[in-house]
């Protein structure tokens, strides 16, 4: 099969699953067919699949992610001692584990073609992702505590890992309370990373998104919880932030290696 057999093949599958859906006519551009795809992968309940499907499924996305182009971090330049920063799609690095910045659900976006990294993650990684998670929330027998953290296969992802961290809501004015959950988010991932000896660990800008946490004092907390963590639980990972605006980056220079001001270190 090529791409267009693949993502054809997995159109029409997903769409026998759902009896209200099998009379969906198939776009006739190569975007909509992915639009489409998506959706259904978004919209799919934690499920098995079968074995035809899964080796469809993965072949296609393996094929995506590396037309895509991926980014190992091995290939980048640290910006101070075990800690790197990044620009770009983190379902195309290559490292130990990235960071799924997730709801407290932990069962991914279910909001089709959604802009969040939760929907992002889910989608490349493949359908076994939302059942991996499915089966750790059903042994827990409860919804993921804020600040909290959980570690899957990453499946197609580049990447061997997932951590999935649930980060605090803001609603209305930022308070200590929210930015000690946000501190635990990234202390508790690396706990995660030591304990499974995970050696580099990617973090989007947790929280700053649909969780509205303010981006400035989110990367405050995320540089200053990483370099307190690591010395103090002798961790051995080496940290990549992973930006994807502009804004965000500009932020994380700021407070990171040679960008650092000596005000801002104070």
């Amino acid at each position: 099969m090529n791409q267009n057999e693949r993502r054809r093949y997995l159109i029409d599958a997903l769409l026998a699953e759902r009896e209200e859906c099998r009379v969906i006519p198939l776009p006739t551009t190569e975007e909509g067919q992915k639009r489409l795809l998506r959706t259904l992968f978004n919209v799919r309940p934690p499920l098995p699949a079968d074995k035809e499907f899964l080796r469809v499924q993965d072949e296609y996305l393996k094929e995506e992610i590396r037309a895509a182009g991926i980014t190992d971090f091995c290939d980048l330049t640290p910006i101070e001692e075990g800690i790197y920063l990044w620009q770009g799609d983190i379902t195309r690095l290559r490292c130990d584990a990235i960071v799924n910045a997730a709801n407290s659900a932990l069962l991914g976006c279910f909001y089709p073609n959604h802009g969040c990294i939760d929907n992002a993650i889910h989608t490349f990684a493949g359908v076994e992702l939302r059942l991996a998670c499915a089966a750790l929330m059903k042994k827990q027998g409860r919804e993921e505590k804020t600040g909290g953290a959980k570690i899957t296969p990453a499946f197609n992802l580049p990447s061997r890992y997932v951590i999935h961290t649930v980060g605090p809501i803001v609603r209305g004015r930022l308070g200590e309370k929210e930015r000690r959950q946000l501190a635990a988010c990234y202390a508790s991932c690396l706990a995660l990373a030591e304990a499974h000896s995970v050696g580099s660990i990617a973090f989007p800008c947790i929280s700053t998104g649909e969780f509205r946490f303010p981006g400035e004092e989110a990367a405050k907390i995320a540089v200053q919880t990483v370099r307190d963590v690591i010395p103090e639980q002798k961790c051995k990972v080496k940290v990549i932030f992973d930006v994807w605006k502009d804004e965000d980056l500009t932020l994380y220079r700021r407070f990171l290696g040679r960008y650092e001001s000596a005000e801002n270190r104070a």
